[in-house]
Parts: structure tokens; sequence; C-alpha cells
């Protein structure tokens, strides 16, 4: 029965994820860096959103493979039907989702909820440890593969997608597209929801899920820490 809530929490988690990325594309304040890449690339040569998506994120399990070597994980390669899946429950909720407001105040309320939905999707799918979501496992390879604490990757990996986001948008005619007050807020807001709900709700998620780890040294391992 544990072995059945740990995959409906993370099948939960998931669907939380892709619906909290969805409303974040519908704020007009600019997108999650993770997904900024793909989100320009798609409304500047009008292509579909999960489909880019799904390339960017194949791009990342191969960058894994090539980066870990003989080291690589044959069980990462699931990651690119999970990016199957999860890209087509992108497209779902976009496509299901009304376009989102122009009104500031309500922009950023759907920010809001955008965010808060995208650290409790994180949280809860990442917690389980089945397959990881490949912007966390290319995040977690770079972190291995360079000795340098997951946090400190993260955030140049979220500024490196800016970055290529901007020079997409520099060189379409589009400066700004994907790129604004959303993503900065983003950046902070979804990991301290991450840090909140776990505090809130992860041993009794590990409970249920008959989940119980830790470090070589003994230190236990949240989740929140990939999110710090």
């Amino acid at each position: 029965m544990k072995k059945l809530y740990r995959f409906v929490i993370y099948a939960a988690g998931l669907l939380i994820l892709a619906l909290g990325i969805t409303l974040n594309t519908k704020t007009g304040l600019g997108v999650s860096p993770i997904i900024s890449v793909s989100y320009s690339i798609s409304y500047v040569w009008n292509l579909n959103f999960g489909d880019t998506t799904l390339a960017l994120y194949t791009l990342f399990v191969i960058a894994e493979f090539v980066m870990r070597g003989r080291r690589a994980r044959p069980a990462d390669v699931l990651q690119i039907p999970l990016s199957i899946v999860f890209t087509r429950f992108l497209n779902l909720f976009a496509a299901v989702l009304p376009d989102g407001p122009q009104v500031l105040w309500q922009q950023f309320l759907l920010l809001l909820a955008a965010i808060v939905l995208t650290g409790i999707g994180a949280a809860m799918s990442v917690n389980m440890r089945l397959i990881p979501n490949p912007g966390d496992g290319i995040v977690q390879t770079i972190s291995d593969c360079t000795g340098r604490e997951m946090g400190l990757v993260k955030n140049v990996f979220d500024v490196g997608n800016i970055m290529i986001t901007a020079c997409v948008g520099f060189f379409s005619g589009h400066p700004f597209v994907g790129i604004g007050a959303g993503t900065v807020v983003a950046v902070i807001g979804v990991g301290r929801v991450v840090s909140v709900f776990n505090r809130c709700c992860k041993s009794q998620m590990d409970e249920m899920a008959g989940i119980s780890y830790s470090k070589g040294n003994g230190e236990n391992v949240d989740a929140d820490e990939e999110f710090a």
C-alpha cells in the first residue's frame, strides 16, 4: 500500500507542477527560468510549447549522460518518457485554461498561485525519489560532476537560462519575451514554497510512502535542499 501511496503522490506532484508551470506562462509577467528558453522559442517561432519543452528536456537528459560518462545511470533514460507524458499535460492545461488577466494585480495574484502550485508539485515529485524531472536531473548531474553545492548550481543554471532567453528575444526582435518581474519572483518564491511545504508535510508524506533515508554521514536529506 505504501508503494501505491508513493506513486500517487508522485503523479499528483507532476500534475500540480504542470499546472503551476502552465499558469506561470499565462501571467504575462515572465516565466520561471527553467522553462524560459522553451517558452521564448515557442513564442518567437510559433511552436508548440509542450513540444519545445520536450525537446529541451531531451537535450538535458543527453547532457546528463555525456557529463556522467561511464557513471551514467541507465534508469536516467526514463526521464525521456516521463518528459513526453509531462509535456502532454502542459499542452492539455494550456488548451483548457483561459488566457491570463490583463489587470496588474490580477496578474500578480495568478503569479502567486502559479508559484505556490509549482513549489508544491516540485516538492511532492522530488520527495518521492522516483524518476527526476529533467530540469532537476541536469542540475543534480552538474552538481555531482563539479562537486558544487546543488543550491549554487541551480542559481547559476537559472541565470544561464535567463541569459539564453534574453539572447533569443534580442536577436528575434522580442527582447523581453519570457522575462519579467515574474521571473525574478519565481526564482525566489518557488524555493521558499518548497521549503515551507516540506516543513509542514514532508514527514507525513514520507511516512505514507514508506520513505526513510539519510546521507552517508547519517544526516537527513530534505528535498528543499535542492531548491535552496
